[in-house]
């Protein structure tokens, strides 16, 4: 068994390897090339070559036409999928940034296609996030960054979105139901902080300011354990204040 596991890893790599150099080849000829040319460019036997271009084609990763292969649509998607750890990085290096002037982690997240997407998260070991140990998906009613999110959307949309995550109470503080949190958020004035005492965890407060950038609803937070909730409040008015500092930074993610 020793041996068979020992063969087998050299060859695994190599083909890889050899995929890459094909890709490599491929991405240098913008109207595409032939198997034999890309072959030849990479230095591999053509019935080697033949193998991997056709995993690769049906794979995604390359597209034959009119005899000539080139880049496909899965090429595309990595690049996408760097480009947005990328934008991942910055928007944790903004929240960092404010996590170190306001002493508590910060969170960023959106409302995309009917869901709360908690974005990135910035902390430290004197001031760790949050433990989700609810989906924040599912949980928006109770937690302040799912309240913000649905204090910027239109009553029809609220009310969809309840329908497929109904409110149920995760805490002896939660809101009881479905209609005293529409009451709630009927109440808010617009881009009002939200804030919320131990609806999602015991021990903990958080408060979530709200960010619209276009049509998508989005908003950054801050928690806090219940025995620093004094710290809460100047935090949060900090954030709201010095909010467009932020926009900067975490505008352009808004599409993610």
């Amino acid at each position: 068994m020793a041996t068979a596991t020992t063969t087998a890893a050299p060859t695994l790599i190599g083909s890889v390897r050899r995929a890459l150099r094909l890709l490599e080849s491929a991405g240098s000829h913008p109207d595409g090339a032939t198997a034999k040319q890309l072959a030849r460019e990479a230095g591999l036997p053509l019935p080697t070559a033949y193998h991997l271009l056709r995993t690769l084609t049906y794979e995604g990763y390359l597209r034959r036409e009119r005899g000539v292969f080139v880049l496909g649509d899965a090429v595309e998607r990595l690049g996408r999928s760097e480009a947005l750890q990328n934008r991942r990085s910055k928007i944790a290096d903004s929240l960092g940034h404010w996590r170190d002037i306001v002493g508590a982690p910060v969170y960023f997240a959106i409302y995309h296609e009917g869901e709360v997407g908690l974005v990135a998260v910035a902390d430290s070991a004197a001031a760790p996030a949050i433990d989700e140990w609810a989906d924040f998906r599912e949980t928006a009613h109770a937690h302040a960054i799912g309240q913000c999110l649905l204090s910027q959307l239109t009553p029809e949309e609220r009310r969809d979105h309840l329908g497929r995550h109904p409110v149920r109470p995760l805490t002896p503080h939660s809101v009881p139901d479905s209609g005293a949190l529409l009451e709630r958020l009927g109440s808010l004035e617009r881009m009002e902080p939200v804030l919320e005492r131990q609806e999602y965890a015991l021990d903990t407060v958080c408060a979530a300011v709200p960010v619209t950038v276009g049509s998508t609803a989005a908003a950054v937070a801050i928690s806090v354990p219940f025995e620093e909730r004094e710290k809460l409040l100047p935090a949060v008015e900090r954030l709201h204040r010095e909010i467009g500092a932020l926009l900067t930074s975490l505008a352009f993610s808004i599409s993610i």
